[in-house]
């Protein structure tokens, strides 16, 4: 093998091999392996109506989730952004861009922009995952909400530092240290000072990573209007 084959970051070897059985094997559903699909209707179905998650924001920001963090749901997630199901990447930015528009659009004022912000991950989990997982759902979410005849934009306002670790199993206390001055904005990315947005994330656990990343946000200048995950275990 060349060096140059060795220095193939695994993300990318991950893709391709994933498109490779794309196309030899018919799809299944991520969630409970049913053939047809990569995500089946009962499966779908996990996903409910967003339900209010209490996770510390600051008064006026509310945030929603659209699972329980459990069953199909986990699942879903799990192999969408750990195991290279990038397949799900329509399916999951669909849900969000419904959830959007059922509980957050009709507050929009008409004409209005709807700005997405991706929650960020570290760089060495993007490489894995072949590029960041939420920015890549917030640009499905927000092809959705425009297909409906509105208008909607992605700002990629933030980063985290290389001095952030893997948050699994850490305490609410020992997330928001792990993220202490760690979640910066991209002055390139901000939407303009007083813009209203809606920060996008895949899991609210303890709420550490939001709170972190409306506060950096609020500090630029820009508004958080609300919080939108796709699962929570804080949702019964």
């Amino acid at each position: 093998m060349s060096p140059a084959a060795l220095s193939v970051p695994g993300g990318i070897v991950l893709f391709v091999l994933r498109a490779v059985l794309d196309l030899l094997l018919p799809p299944s559903c991520a969630g409970c392996g049913e053939p047809g699909a990569p995500c089946c209707r009962r499966c779908r179905g996990e996903f409910a109506f967003p339900a209010p998650v209490a996770c510390g924001l600051p008064a006026g920001v509310e945030a929603y989730a659209l699972a329980g963090y459990g069953g199909a749901a986990r699942q879903l997630v799990l192999a969408y952004k750990e195991r290279g199901r990038r397949d799900l990447a329509p399916v999951l930015g669909d849900m969000l861009a419904a959830a959007f528009m059922s509980t957050l659009l009709p507050e929009s004022p008409r004409g209005s922009v709807c700005w997405l912000v991706p929650a960020p991950s570290r760089r060495a989990a993007s490489r894995a995952r072949g590029g960041p997982h939420m920015l890549r759902l917030a640009r499905h979410c927000a092809a959705r909400i425009a297909g409906h005849g509105y208008q909607a934009r992605v700002a990629s306002a933030l980063r985290l530092t290389a001095g952030a670790h893997d948050a699994v199993g850490l305490d609410q206390a020992r997330r928001a240290e792990n993220l202490a001055g760690r979640v910066l904005p991209v002055p390139a990315g901000l939407p303009a000072a007083g813009t209203p947005v809606v920060l996008l994330d895949d899991v609210i656990t303890t709420g550490a990573t939001v709170n972190a990343c409306a506060e950096v946000l609020r500090d630029a200048g820009v508004t958080v209007r609300a919080v939108l995950a796709l699962t929570s275990p804080r949702v019964s």
